[in-house]
């Protein structure tokens, strides 16, 4: 059936470009946009042909971008006004009281593409909402978004007391955005004072510095990985390392480990670990370091006693040129850990990167294990939790890769 314009400018796409949308992928690159009925403005809705003329989907358009258009919807129906916006953040609402019960005090409420907001990140700690924003289509319409976020959570229930915006990324200057943090406004609401939170996650209790820690402040996909640590610390020696605000090892230490070592860089993230100790009445069981784990691992000797390590490291890639020397990084830290360890004992190892890919993680540990003349028993191999939802058919949602072993 032909393409009747509906007031929107349109685009032809690749045959390439065609085949990708009809499986499902959002995305449409430079170099696959064909032809142009109208040229739009940077962040523009438009509509998406097939080179025979069929509609296919409609997105924000970004010339700025390598990814030139970013599909919202494939409904010809669909009108992109307020009551869309709101009725997409319904579905991802009652998508995380269904997979996550009551445990929505803290969770991940937006998931970019997963769930139909390219570029958008919105995390929920407690009364705050932090939002990271990497497309201008976004950008351009949060005044519409955000206030829907706040309806939609409140009339539910939960108590915002503000919406706090992480956009100090430089993907966003690649996008043709500037960098920038800060509460964002909100009719009728008064903006919070402080920009340090506290919330809790699996009985235990967290500073969060929303405004100055990592990414949006803290980490919700490991929630449940933290808990699977916690079921095997009981009575063991653990060395956490790349802890960030310590919370693998409170979970440890929280279940039962005689004595928890969390190691990170940073030393402002070590000493919010140590708040959060404190917070929790862990502090007794626990010490804390801040060192290079790469450094820090050749000098730690099988005497120290540690029988069970947690690998929980920043993504090594964010590209695929740089797998090769990511795959080298993952593999020392493997290694030294699986060397450091004694028969019997446990470890936990992930990698957080789209681009370091399964079948490449699972190469890697092969690897180290099979240099450090040991063999792995596998007790569960685990992804992110369910409120960081992945589609089949968008690779880049399906990231995290979690393992328990024990080096036997």
């Amino acid at each position: 059936m032909a393409y009747k314009n509906r007031g929107f400018k349109t685009i032809e796409i690749t045959k390439k470009a065609e085949s990708s949308v009809i499986q499902g992928h959002p995305w449409v690159y430079d170099g696959e946009l064909v032809s142009f009925e109208g040229r739009p403005y940077d962040g523009e809705i438009v509509d998406v042909l097939s080179s025979k003329g069929r509609y296919l989907g409609s997105g924000f358009y970004n010339d700025n971008s390598k990814i030139k258009i970013r599909l919202i919807s494939t409904n010809i129906n669909d009108k992109f006004d307020e009551a869309f916006f709101e009725r997409r953040i319904r579905y991802a609402w009652d998508y995380r009281k269904t997979v996550m019960g009551r445990d929505i005090e803290c969770c991940r409420v937006i998931f970019g593409e997963a769930d139909g907001f390219p570029g958008l990140t919105v995390d929920r700690f407690g009364d705050i909402l932090v939002t990271q924003t990497l497309s201008l289509g976004i950008e351009q319409r949060k005044n519409i978004i955000f206030p829907l976020l706040y309806k939609v959570l409140t009339e539910d229930g939960a108590v915002i007391r503000g919406i706090f915006e992480r956009n100090d990324v430089s993907i966003r200057e690649l996008e043709g955005m500037v960098q920038n943090k800060g509460f964002f406004p909100v009719e009728g609401k008064e903006l919070p004072e402080s920009t340090v939170t506290e919330i809790t996650e699996n009985g235990i209790r967290y500073h969060v510095d929303f405004e100055n820690g990592q990414k949006t402040g803290f980490f919700l996909d490991q929630k449940y990985n933290r808990l699977a640590v916690a079921k095997l610390a009981k009575g063991r020696r653990v060395l956490d390392c790349f802890t960030h605000t310590g919370s693998f090892a409170l979970n440890a230490a929280r279940g039962g480990a005689d004595h928890v070592c969390a190691v990170d860089i940073s030393e402002d993230a070590v000493e919010m670990a140590k708040s959060n100790a404190a917070l929790n009445g862990l502090e007794d069981r626990m010490s804390f370091r801040a060192a290079n784990v790469f450094d820090l691992l050749p000098e730690i000797s099988k005497s120290e006693g540690y029988d069970f390590i947690i690998l929980d490291p920043p993504a090594f890639t964010k590209s695929r040129s740089t797998v090769d020397s990511a795959m080298r990084g993952y593999k020392e830290i493997n290694l030294r850990a699986m060397r450091l360890l004694p028969r019997g004992g446990y470890l936990a190892t992930c990698s957080c990167s789209h681009f370091m890919k399964d079948e490449l993680f699972r190469s890697m540990l092969k690897s180290a294990a099979f240099d450090a003349h040991v063999s792995l028993r596998q007790i569960e191999a685990r992804q992110q939790a369910p409120d960081h939802p992945i589609l089949w058919n968008v690779p880049e949602t399906d990231y995290l890769k979690f393992y328990i072993f024990q080096v036997v």
